[in-house]
């Protein structure tokens, strides 16, 4: 439905940004929830370090290559959210303030600032090379080698009382798995952004 503008140029009044604003809060909610799923995929011990491999931060990349900065950075903070308020949403089905203070806490508060990151670069760094994997790639594991890896291992240090070098050698455990994860990002991202070219589309 139109209305006529002074200017005799016709206006949309259907409530665009109202629809854009719902379609934003039904994509952080639903990548909030697939990151929960992830969580409890895998779950594989990694010796004694306590921090299980699972498929969250694969979740938590594809949502910051797919969503952009902001609305990543929200979905992944409501998913750390509903953790916190006792949901088990966190790894083998953990819950509560405790688990940001465990091994796994770096790594769990690093997840927001991942993922703006990577939609950051992907948006607007890799801008319209985003439907190439590669550089979905580039943006993912950069997010992942700056921000995850980094506060993963200062977790890891305060929680056992380690070294960083010690604590650097816990989290070599996980680089294998980042790769794959990260590939597996790159592939499906850069197919969906093909398909969808203005998901990240802010006007």
């Amino acid at each position: 439905m139109t209305t006529q503008t002074t200017d005799d140029q016709p206006r949309d009044v259907t409530g665009g940004p109202d629809r854009r604003r719902t379609t934003d809060l039904a994509l952080i909610a639903s990548f909030a929830a697939l990151i929960s799923a992830c969580a409890f995929i895998g779950a594989i011990p990694v010796g004694g370090a306590g921090v299980p491999i699972t498929l969250q931060t694969f979740a938590v990349a594809l949502t910051g290559c797919l969503l952009g900065p902001v609305r990543s950075f929200l979905s992944v903070t409501l998913y750390l959210a509903l953790g916190a308020i006792g949901l088990p949403v966190f790894a083998e089905h953990s819950s509560g303030l405790g688990v940001f203070t465990g091994p796994s806490g770096g790594y769990l508060l690093s997840f927001p600032f991942a993922a703006l990151l990577a939609g950051f670069l992907v948006a607007y760094v890799a801008r319209e090379r985003r439907t190439r994997a590669i550089f979905v790639f580039a943006c993912a594991a950069a997010a992942s080698i700056l921000v995850v890896h980094p506060m993963g291992i200062v977790g890891l240090k305060l929680y056992f009382d380690i070294s960083f070098v010690e604590a650097l050698k816990i989290d070599t455990l996980y680089w294998l798995g980042d790769i794959v994860k990260t590939t597996f990002v790159a592939l499906i991202a850069a197919e969906v952004h093909r398909a969808f070219p203005r998901l990240l589309a802010r006007d």
